[in-house]
């Protein structure tokens, strides 16, 4: 194993503490219990609060600041957070308006985030994102997994929360746009957990993992790696298979397209993947009227990306579009 380590055991703590010497204008960091806060606390609105294990950055640290996240809880690599760390948080914060807990579709998330929610004295209502497309269940989790869409997600929910948005508002925004947003992803290689030391599974070098997990959980398929615009097509139709069960209407809409890279594969390919989607979805008439296209819900080190779809409306538009000022997200400010 390859990284830039001291101790396996102060590998997140190292971690956060550089985040906040980075950002000290943008975030607060606690250590002991661990979470992230915003500098400038704003508890007079719904305040939103997310998190998930650790190896997802920038999810979900990377995205607190104004018309984002408020709270994030990280937890140990790929391990959840625990409720202490969101009671703490919370506490700290000292909401007015209510908490939306954003969380993930994985086991460990939900039930230490519903554990959270019975403890806090502070109204809150959850959401639960499940956006990917390519399996039921997994071995971590019950239901379809929340992955890159999250981001989309909070994004938007966290302009409604910026402006005014109540707590039914927000739950009721999140819900919409969880069923009208769907993603798949692909991996090239493994990642590497770094108290394993070594790769999560064993990929052979002509291999991908179809539909593959943000823990490196398997997918709906092992298969040859073949040219990028035939694993687009995959990618695509499973997208637009599961957005047809939810029954949301493609034909003739406008979509954000984000093309999500899992940290290990260079940002000349997610472009390359951007453009064949974008020739993809043209033949299908489906417009691409906004995108994002980086590393924004990542899996350690492993090689692959994933594509997003989110069909849009102008509310949902116009929450994407406002200002945004995060450590890994930030525009019109």
């Amino acid at each position: 194993m390859k990284k830039f380590i001291n101790e396996v055991d102060d590998f997140i703590l190292e971690s956060l503490s550089g985040l906040a010497q980075a950002h000290p204008n943008l975030v607060s960091v606690n250590l002991d219990p661990m979470y992230v806060i915003r500098k400038d606390i704003a508890n007079k609105k719904v305040v939103l609060i997310s998190g998930g294990g650790s190896g997802h950055e920038p999810l979900h640290s990377g995205f607190v600041g104004h018309g984002m996240l408020d709270i994030a809880c990280p937890g140990h690599v790929f391990t959840s957070p625990t409720p202490d760390q969101m009671i703490a948080a919370l506490e700290a914060y000292q909401p007015e308006k209510g908490v939306l807990f954003i969380v993930k579709n994985y086991s460990g998330d939900v039930m230490n985030f519903e554990i959270a929610a019975e403890m806090t004295s502070y109204e809150n209502k959850s959401l639960i994102i499940n956006d990917d497309a390519a399996v039921i269940n997994s071995s971590y989790t019950m239901g379809k997994r929340g992955v890159a869409g999250t981001v989309i997600i909070e994004k938007v929910l966290g302009n409604l929360a910026e402006t005014g948005g109540n707590l039914d508002q927000c739950l009721s925004l999140g819900q919409r746009v969880n069923n009208a947003l769907s993603t798949m992803g692909i991996a090239l290689t493994s990642c590497t957990v770094p108290a394993a030391g070594k790769p999560t599974f064993d990929i052979g070098d002509d291999e991908v993992e179809v539909g593959v997990g943000i823990h490196g959980e398997p997918g709906r398929r092992r298969e040859k790696i073949k040219k990028a615009n035939l694993m687009v097509d995959d990618m695509i139709d499973a997208i637009l298979a599961d957005l047809k069960e939810k029954n949301v209407q493609t034909n003739s809409s406008e979509v954000l397209l984000l093309v999500n890279g899992y940290a290990g594969t260079p940002l000349s390919e997610l472009y390359l993947l951007f453009d064949v989607a974008a020739k993809n979805l043209k033949a299908r008439d489906i417009k691409i009227v906004r995108s994002l296209v980086g590393n924004y819900t990542t899996a350690l080190d492993m090689a692959g990306a994933s594509l997003t779809l989110c069909v849009l409306d102008d509310e949902i538009k116009n929450h994407w579009d406002a200002p945004v000022l995060t450590p890994a997200l930030r525009w019109g400010i």
